[in-house]
C-alpha cells in the first residue's frame, strides 16, 4: 500500500509529457513554445563600490586595512595626523589659561567697584567698565573653546571610517603618505554582490526582470547557486550592449570582476518536442517508431536539437500530429 501511495505521488510530480510517456504506449506529437538559449558573460560586481575620503590635510599615521579584508561599517581604516594641528591647540591652551587669568582679575575689579558704589566712593560709569571688561574677558573665553573644539574635532575627523559593510577592494596609499581632503585612502566594495550580465542589442528586448539564467556548470563554485533571478535592466545601451544584474545566491566567494559565462533564455519559438522515451539510438542515429494512419510501424530517422523540458526537440523526421510509439 505505501509504495503504491509512492508511486502515485511520483506521478503527480511529473510533468505532462513525462506523464503520457509513463502511462501511455503511443504519443501524438504537437508542437510546445521553445526557448532558445544564449550564452553571454557576466562579471562578479557589487552593487555599490564606496570610496573611504580622508577629510583634512596632514599625513597618514596609520593604515590599518589592506587589499582582500572584510571591514564593518564605522571601522577605523586608517588615521590621517596633522602636526599644526597640535601646535595650534598647545597655543589655544594658553591663550585660555591668559583669558583666565584676565576674568579672575576683572572679576575681583567688579567685585571691588560695586562694594564702593553704595557709599559714593566709586562712581556708575567706573562699575559699567569694570563689568564690561569682566563680560570680554569671559566672551573672549568662550570664543577660544570653540575654536579649540573646532581643532580637536579636526583631529577626530583625522579617523577615516568604513562607508559601508564589505570587501577591501583597493588601498591607493600607504603610511606616510600626504593626503588632501577628498582623496581615497580605501575603495570598499558593499557585500551584496551581482552577477552584472553585457547582453547583446539585438537579445536585450527579450530579456526581463525576473527572468532566470544559469551558470555554466564547469564555472559554478561550490558555493554558488546554479541559477539566478535578474534584477535589474539597465535603460541604456553602451556600445551594442545592454548591462543587466543578476542576483545568484552564494557568489561571494568570487573574486571581484572575475567573468562568469551564463546562459539567457533570448527569444521563444514554437518546435516540435517528444518526451526521451520514445527516440531509440542505434549505430549513431536516432530513430521513433512512427504509426501511420492505417496502423504500420515505421522506423523514422530524426535530428535531435536542445533538450527541452518536454524533451530533446525534434528538428527533423517528424511533424505535428504524428503518433509515435515506445520503441
Amino acid at each position: 500500500m505505501k509504495r503504491f501511495a509512492l508511486y502515485l505521488l511520483l506521478l503527480a510530480l511529473l510533468p505532462a509529457s513525462a506523464l503520457a510517456q509513463v502511462l501511455a504506449p503511443e504519443y501524438t506529437v504537437r508542437e510546445w513554445s521553445i526557448h532558445d538559449q544564449k550564452a553571454v558573460f557576466a562579471t562578479v560586481e557589487s552593487r555599490n563600490v564606496v570610496p573611504a575620503r580622508v577629510r583634512i590635510n596632514g599625513t597618514i599615521a596609520t593604515l590599518s586595512v589592506r587589499e582582500g579584508d572584510e571591514v564593518k561599517q564605522g571601522q577605523v581604516l586608517g588615521v590621517v595626523a596633522d602636526r599644526k594641528i597640535a601646535l595650534q591647540i598647545g597655543g589655544l591652551d594658553s591663550r585660555i589659561a591668559a583669558t583666565d587669568a584676565q576674568i579672575t582679575q576683572s572679576r575681583t575689579e567688579l567685585g571691588r567697584v560695586k562694594a564702593l558704589v553704595p557709599s559714593g566712593s566709586a562712581s556708575q560709569s567706573s562699575l559699567d567698565k569694570a563689568q564690561s571688561a569682566y563680560d570680554v574677558a569671559f566672551n573672549s573665553r568662550k570664543a577660544l573653546v570653540a575654536e579649540r573644539e573646532v581643532l580637536s574635532r579636526q583631529i577626530a575627523e583625522g579617523r577615516v571610517l568604513a562607508p559601508v559593510t564589505g570587501r577591501v577592494l583597493s588601498v591607493p596609499v600607504t603610511a606616510g603618505t600626504v593626503v588632501m581632503p577628498g582623496e581615497a585612502l580605501a575603495t570598499v566594495a558593499e557585500g551584496d554582490f551581482v552577477l552584472r550580465l553585457e547582453i547583446p542589442e539585438r537579445h536585450a528586448r527579450y530579456v526581463h526582470k525576473g527572468d532566470t539564467v544559469t551558470l555554466d556548470a564547469p564555472e559554478v563554485s561550490a558555493a554558488a547557486a546554479p541559477t539566478g533571478t535578474i534584477v535589474k535592466v539597465y535603460p541604456e545601451i553602451n556600445d551594442g550592449r545592454v548591462r543587466a544584474d543578476a542576483s545568484v545566491k552564494g557568489i561571494g566567494d568570487y573574486f571581484v570582476g572575475e567573468r562568469v559565462r551564463v546562459w539567457i533564455a533570448v527569444d521563444s519559438r514554437r518546435a516540435i518536442a517528444v518526451p526521451a522515451g520514445y527516440v531509440a539510438h542505434r549505430f549513431g542515429m536516432d530513430f521513433v517508431r512512427v504509426k501511420t494512419p492505417s496502423g504500420e510501424m515505421i522506423e523514422a530517422p530524426v535530428r535531435l536539437g536542445q533538450t527541452t523540458p518536454e524533451g530533446p526537440e525534434i528538428l527533423s523526421g517528424l511533424k505535428a500530429g504524428d503518433v509515435v510509439v515506445r520503441p
